[in-house]
């Protein structure tokens, strides 16, 4: 298994225990993260993400397979979360594309890939299912996940 594919491992490990300090030991400090919920993320941001994420999760599994080096930077995996979301207590399984890049045996960069509209069906119900493929729609989805995300980072 190749540094980065071991990286890999050891970050969704850490994910299944909600062990978010040992996920953000893989990255570098100067981490660069985008995903359709919260859009484009950096350094602290992101680690708080996975942080909140963690704490707030309930009734939460996930796995992950399918890790392939694309060359000595890039890397991919796909993983699946599935929890309760907080705010309707409906079920969501997520499937998800992660995209890393890596430097110095840390991830610089990470990219998930998944369907908002498939999300927010799941997460918000009917109307999620109706207006979750709408950029305003999927705007105000996005402007709450960084909403909640700047409340947690100052309430630490």
């Amino acid at each position: 298994m190749s540094n980065n594919a071991q990286t890999i491992a050891q970050f969704y490990t850490a994910f299944q225990k909600k062990d978010y300090a040992t996920m953000n030991s893989c990255y570098s400090d100067d981490i660069v993260f985008f995903d359709p919920a919260f859009g484009l993320l950096k350094a602290d941001e992101v680690k708080c993400m996975w942080e909140m994420l963690c704490k707030n999760a309930k009734d939460f599994s996930l796995t992950y397979g399918n890790i392939i080096d694309l060359d000595e930077e890039y890397s991919t995996c796909d993983w699946v979360a599935t929890y309760t979301f907080s705010k309707t207590g409906r079920k969501v399984v997520n499937k998800v594309r992660a995209n890393m890049k890596f430097a110095g045996g840390k991830i610089i960069e990470h990219s998930d890939a998944f369907s908002l509209h498939k999300w927010s069906a799941q997460a918000l119900g009917f109307s999620g299912w109706l207006l979750g493929w709408n950029k305003f729609f999927q705007n105000k989805i996005k402007n709450t996940a960084k909403k909640n995300l700047l409340k947690f980072m100052q309430a630490k």
